[in-house]
């Protein structure tokens, strides 16, 4: 007799195991009872006739097949949510829950007073805020919407390329005033640089043109953009930031612009499926004009 496949509700319990390393912290996470949860696993590992987790000391250890199982698992979750998602999201009016995509400096930055507005104007609206630097696959289903700094390959996308965004070097004044403002990109070297630790690849294509400096210079490393934004802010020395970002109180000063303007692309994108749903395009055209007039200032 053919056993039946195992639901989704067990493979969320495991899922949430693989997570939080524990059956407490799954319990917690799920808003489950810690007996349920157990339960779950035990009847996922009978369905699939294998063991998924072994008893230590250390706590719950993952087996070779339960590693295996997360990257479907997670599709799993993601195809979940997406159905979620356009089971909530009305053909005809602005509602329903839209998922977002963007950088952290995108998305903590730049994106909330423009969601605000959009809230405001279609408040049937929820939105799901994903902040990584890590792309989401949106054939996937992982977000409907996505703010992307380099040009979408995937087919069955719907892209919009948006005003380049302008990059230069900065420093607060507080900075300036102690240690003097370099009149060249050789004076620079004499200067606090704020740069990467591991070097992003959109960086490294424009960096034999834009910058004579390597990671060895800097003396704050960090691939946390918003840690370098804020040692600016803070005057801890001179990096890289947008230029309508550091515009914003507290105000940067803009340094060398005839010597060094790296112009990053901005596009928006989202699965060519969602283009009938009304709250997702909506949503679309706001951030395109939105984010528009941001590169612009």
């Amino acid at each position: 007799m053919t056993k039946p496949e195992p639901s989704w509700d067990l493979y969320r319990s495991f899922l949430a195991v693989m997570r939080e390393g524990s059956l407490s912290g799954a319990a917690r996470a799920l808003a489950m009872t810690q007996p349920s949860l157990g339960r779950h696993i035990r009847e996922l590992e009978a369905a699939l006739d294998a063991a998924l987790f072994t008893r230590s000391p250390q706590g719950l250890l993952p087996t070779g097949l339960a590693v295996r199982l997360v990257p479907h698992a997670e599709a799993m979750a993601s195809a979940t949510a997406a159905l979620r998602r356009a089971i909530s999201t009305g053909e005809d009016v602005a509602r329903g829950v839209v998922r977002v995509t963007a950088s952290e400096v995108i998305g903590t930055e730049v994106l909330p007073p423009m969601l605000a507005e959009f809230r405001h104007a279609h408040p049937g609206v929820t939105i799901e805020l994903v902040v990584t630097d890590r792309s989401q696959d949106l054939l996937r289903k992982d977000a409907d919407l996505a703010i992307r700094m380099t040009r979408p390959t995937q087919q069955a996308l719907v892209a919009r390329q948006l005003g380049r965004i302008e990059l230069g070097l900065f420093a607060h004044p507080r900075y300036l005033r102690r240690h003097g403002t370099p009149a060249s990109l050789d004076e620079l070297r004499g200067h606090s640089l704020i740069g990467f630790d591991h070097e992003a690849p959109y960086m490294r294509s424009l960096r034999p043109k834009h910058l004579p400096w390597s990671r060895e210079q800097f003396t704050l490393r960090t691939d946390h953009q918003l840690a370098a934004l804020a040692a600016m802010r803070a005057g801890y020395g001179i990096g890289i930031c947008q230029a309508p970002l550091a515009a914003r109180a507290p105000k940067l000063v803009r340094l060398l612009p005839q010597e060094l303007a790296i112009p990053m692309e901005c596009w928006v994108v989202m699965h060519e499926d969602l283009r009938r749903q009304t709250a997702v395009r909506k949503l679309f055209d706001h951030l395109a004009e939105a984010l528009n007039a941001y590169a612009r200032r």
